[in-house]
């Protein structure tokens, strides 16, 4: 049902905005009928309130079209239609009395005219601009002003349409007039004043909108705002100056195009760029004008004297403005867009940030790009994850990778403009300068982090070594040696008294004393295998291959040695993560493979390289355990690069430590 309503509402919309056509469309043909000049066309409003009528009457149906229940689109209707029969019913008019017709018709006719179009002036427009653009009034305060200009409206017209002055010299007056209008002047200057009051409340409105809406909302203002300072610089002769053309009115269409555009598609354009070019031209015509009035006076005395007219006068500011426009560009579109036509300021300003190194670190760099680019955000993300932003995300957001090395260490999301859909040209220059140091910044950010990270580790590491070792003392050494201890002083005591008991207190001192030698020799084997202290790496290597020679099953392993005839000095860190993962990895092999041998090859050249294959072909892949985990730890404490996993002839294990590192 709320479908089929908004159906027939668009479909009454069209109609309606079709019927302002045709009524503009069948004004321009009684003009012609008429014998109207175009002069005569424009001076009389025919030209000027088509225009209107037909500007209104299809913005009006646009909106209407697309945002049925916004009230702006049916009040820009009703004000095309008021403007759209006026276009025709003066020319009507003047057909009738060419023609000799009747008085009655040409009255009627001439009531029309006049009671068509004041409605739009003072009802229809002023409530629009009130209700723009969301249909609702800038807070619930300004709804007895939206009442008081209903209530209102029809005072405007009343002033209008009972005037009994003839709209042209020949044609009678209409009908509803007032013979005792002049008598009422106070109260058609109280309809003039409330008509200004209106258009005051209308800008007053939109500015308390302005500081109240979100971004969307004030991109539609800005739209607005475009078209009412053209149209005021043009129009607004025509209250002050006499003899200003008619024509001036023909600017007026602007304000419903502009409200078409803010309502239903205030992010094709955008504004700012627009509004960008419209400030550059006015200030330039306002220093063009101010430039050209000065001359005038000045040069007035010396030429015009002897040349009749202040010829040299529109040749000098037409020189002197020209060079006026680029600068006066730039400083509108530095005010709008930052400084992104010089993107060596801006990565002036992120260096210096870099320099500076201060308490804010990267989200300091990022608001500075946002600040030199007049950006509504900048943030870096780094994994997907959040390192710095500066602003409020918007809805369209661009991206530029960072790289450093040939790797993308980054990116940069960059928050669009209002209006923008992609990121401009210029501004894509600006940032690809930036992204170079920026890239430096993020890399140096994530060694450092990950070097604090090591560290911890480090710390952890030691920390729970030292725990171990303090628990494995308290617990199983201390006890031992205390006995021992105790053992040996009771024995002391008795060895005159009685040295049978004497004698079982010494065995009993033995057996202690042996348990604490091999829990000594348990703690030194963990923290260093001393096979690699006694027979070095290789010696060490070839006897755990030997150990290794059965499985747990009693059948026989075979392990093969590949290893160069000597290596050179190690540090012993990566002796011990080269001998700990080699036996693990061996012993994985004599546990779980399927395998009858296996080879351990050893290289060194620049980066001692260890692998350890075996023939248990499987094509299931390695479920990480606790020994892959332990392998894979100690491979990166030393900084090397570990692999494990199935081949296609079976099981492999791979580390590779670069000795420059160390």
């Amino acid at each position: 049902m709320a479908t089929t309503g908004r159906s027939r509402a668009q479909w009454l919309a069209v109609s309606l905005g079709g019927l302002t056509v045709a009524e503009v469309a069948t004004a321009l043909w009684l003009c012609t009928a008429a014998e109207m000049s175009w002069h005569v066309a424009v001076n009389s409003f025919v030209i000027s309130n088509g225009l209107m009528g037909a500007s209104f009457g299809l913005s009006g149906a646009l909106i209407a079209w697309h945002r049925p229940a916004n009230p702006i689109g049916w009040l820009f209707l009703a004000d095309g239609l008021g403007h759209a029969t006026s276009s025709w019913a003066g020319p009507l008019v003047q057909l009738i009395h060419n023609d000799h017709g009747s008085i009655v018709a040409q009255r009627l006719g001439t009531t029309v005219f006049l009671y068509s179009w004041p409605w739009s002036i003072g009802l229809f427009l002023p409530v629009a601009l009130l209700l723009f653009p969301n249909g609702k009034p800038a807070s619930p305060r300004w709804w007895p002003v939206v009442v008081a200009a209903v209530v209102t409206g029809p005072l405007f017209v009343i002033e209008c349409g009972t005037d009994p002055t003839p709209v042209n010299t020949g044609l009678p007056s209409g009908y509803l007039t007032l013979s005792s209008y002049d008598s009422l002047s106070w109260l058609w200057m109280i309809s003039e004043l409330r008509v200004v009051l209106l258009l005051a409340a209308s800008v007053l409105a939109m500015v308390v909108r302005y500081r109240q809406s979100n971004e969307v909302q004030r991109r539609q203002l800005l739209w607005l705002l475009l078209a009412s300072m053209v149209v005021v610089a043009v129009v607004a002769p025509w209250a002050f100056v006499a003899g200003t053309p008619v024509a001036v009115l023909f600017a007026i269409p602007l304000i419903p195009l502009a409200v078409t555009v803010a309502v239903v598609r205030h992010q094709l354009l955008d504004i700012r760029l627009v509004l960008s070019r419209a400030v550059a031209w006015l200030l330039l015509s306002a220093v063009a004008l101010g430039a050209y009035v000065g001359l005038v006076a000045v040069l007035d005395t010396f030429v015009s004297a002897r040349f009749g007219k202040s010829v040299f006068a529109t040749l000098l500011v037409a020189l002197g403005a020209a060079p006026l426009l680029p600068r006066l560009q730039r400083l509108v579109d530095r005010s709008m867009y930052g400084d992104r036509r010089d993107p060596v300021r801006i990565a002036s300003r992120v260096s210096e940030h870099l320099a500076a190194a201060d308490e804010r670190g990267l989200v300091g760099v990022v608001a500075a790009v946002r600040s030199a680019l007049k950006l509504p955000y900048v943030a870096v993300t780094q994994n997907d994850a959040m390192t710095a932003s500066d602003g409020s995300r918007p809805e369209h957001v661009a991206e530029l990778p960072l790289r450093y090395g040939g790797h993308v260490v980054g990116v940069l999301e960059i928050g669009l403009r209002p209006g923008e859909r992609e990121l401009a040209a210029a501004d894509h220059s600006a940032l690809q300068l930036v992204a170079a140091p920026l890239a430096l910044a993020v890399r140096a950010l994530g060694l450092s982090a990950e070097l604090q990270a090591s560290r911890e580790r480090i710390v952890i590491g030691r920390e729970e070594e030292r725990r171990r070792l303090r628990r494995d003392l308290h617990d199983g050494l201390g006890p031992t040696l205390t006995g021992v201890a105790l053992a040996a002083d009771a024995a002391a005591n008795l060895l005159a008294a009685d040295p049978k008991q004497t004698r079982e207190l010494l065995e009993s001192l033995r057996r202690d004393t042996r348990t604490a030698i091999a829990d000594i020799r348990r703690l030194v084997d963990d923290l260093r295998p001393p096979a690699l202290d006694e027979l070095g790496l290789l010696g060490a290597l070839r006897q755990r291959a030997d150990q290794l020679s059965w499985k747990s099953d009693g059948s026989a392993l075979d392990v093969r040695l590949l290893v160069p005839v000597q290596l050179p000095t190690l540090p012993a860190a990566i002796e011990v993560a080269a001998y700990r993962i080699a036996t693990e990895a061996l012993a994985n092999v004599a546990r779980h493979a399927r395998a009858s041998g296996a080879v351990l090859e050893l290289r060194c050249d620049g980066a001692l390289e260890l692998e350890v294959t075996d023939d248990g072909a499987s094509s299931a892949s390695w479920s990480p355990g606790v020994g892959l985990q332990a392998m894979r730890e100690r491979a990166d404490e030393v900084g090397g690069r570990f692999e494990a996993g199935p081949v296609g002839t079976g099981g492999r294990v791979f580390l590779s430590i670069p000795l420059v590192a160390t």
